[in-house]
């Protein structure tokens, strides 16, 4: 799951349980979706990425730095992840808002398609809550 600042999901996927999260990565900043402003063109991408040690590579970075994003990644054995954790919370909070929904707890699917399908209406439903919420 990819989420903005304030912990609304943006994109999300479904991968094995046998695959690194790392793989995840391209695919989901590249699931985007546009976003309006008030003002001027639509955004198509974030300025910043914030991400676990587990995304550390030197080709993310490179292909980070190729789309104009900043990329924040603690480096496996030379930083601490503490520093990532007040923006980690909001991520977990994220995730246990999608979770949150009954059906997607225990995968009941045997299709992953049909869990993609329930997890990304649980995503727009978590984000209308929210922004719902903020607008009033």
């Amino acid at each position: 799951m990819l989420s903005d600042a304030q912990g609304i999901p943006l994109a999300v996927a479904v991968y094995g349980a046998n695959m690194h999260d790392s793989l995840a990565l391209k695919p989901l900043i590249r699931g985007i979706p546009a976003v309006r402003s008030r003002r001027g063109p639509r955004r198509r991408r974030p300025v910043e990425l914030r991400a676990d040690k587990a995304y550390f590579s030197a080709e993310h970075l490179a292909w980070l730095r190729e789309r104009g994003l900043v990329a924040r990644i603690a480096r496996p054995g030379i930083e601490s992840g503490e520093r990532l954790g007040r923006h980690r919370r909001k991520i977990e909070r994220s995730i246990a808002w999608l979770f949150g929904y009954r059906r997607l707890t225990v995968r009941y699917e045997r299709k992953g398609s049909h869990f993609l399908a329930f997890l990304g209406l649980a995503a727009a439903l978590t984000c209308y809550k929210k922004l719902a919420k903020r607008a009033t």
